[in-house]
């Protein structure tokens, strides 16, 4: 289903637990932008540099009524561990059974070292204050991409 989505599309609905268990749902964030980005696992090179990309830059994004939230299968401790030592301002959600990841169309078979596996493929949404897809990128190389997720949403 993921596959299919489209700028112009309702966003996929979700409701998922932050990293201290408090529920966030596309829905209480009406109103506002959504920054969802979904990346492979807390505390690996490409996913730290992604985050910091994107603490760097949150006053500027969140200037224009926009909200950034990251999206992994880690559960809620690693999350508090990964925001504490990179002091992240913004929720990381828990998907752990990746029931978000697939409804996104970003949890792919992956192949790393000649071994295949399941999980998240980096992407990130722009939801708009509808709840429609604003922009989607998907297989994001990490460099360079809060630059483009800023210009998507004329920062």
């Amino acid at each position: 289903m993921g596959d299919e989505l489209q700028i112009g599309n309702k966003a996929p609905d979700f409701t998922l637990p932050d990293q201290d268990g408090k529920t966030v749902s596309l829905k209480s964030l009406k109103g506002k932008q959504l920054v969802l980005y979904f990346y492979p696992k807390d505390d690996t090179p490409g996913c730290t540099k992604e985050a910091c990309g994107f603490r760097d830059s949150l006053k500027a994004i969140e200037k224009i009524n926009t909200v950034v939230l990251g999206v992994s299968m880690d559960n809620a401790v690693s999350h508090q561990k990964f925001i504490k030592k990179y002091s992240l301002p913004f929720p990381l959600l828990c998907d752990e059974d990746g029931t978000v990841s697939k409804a996104y169309g970003v949890y792919k078979l992956k192949n790393m070292y000649g071994k295949t596996y399941w999980g998240i493929e980096r992407s990130t949404f722009i939801i708009d204050e509808t709840g429609k897809l604003k922009a989607i990128f998907r297989k994001v190389k990490v460099d360079g991409h809060v630059d483009e997720v800023q210009a998507a949403l004329n920062v």
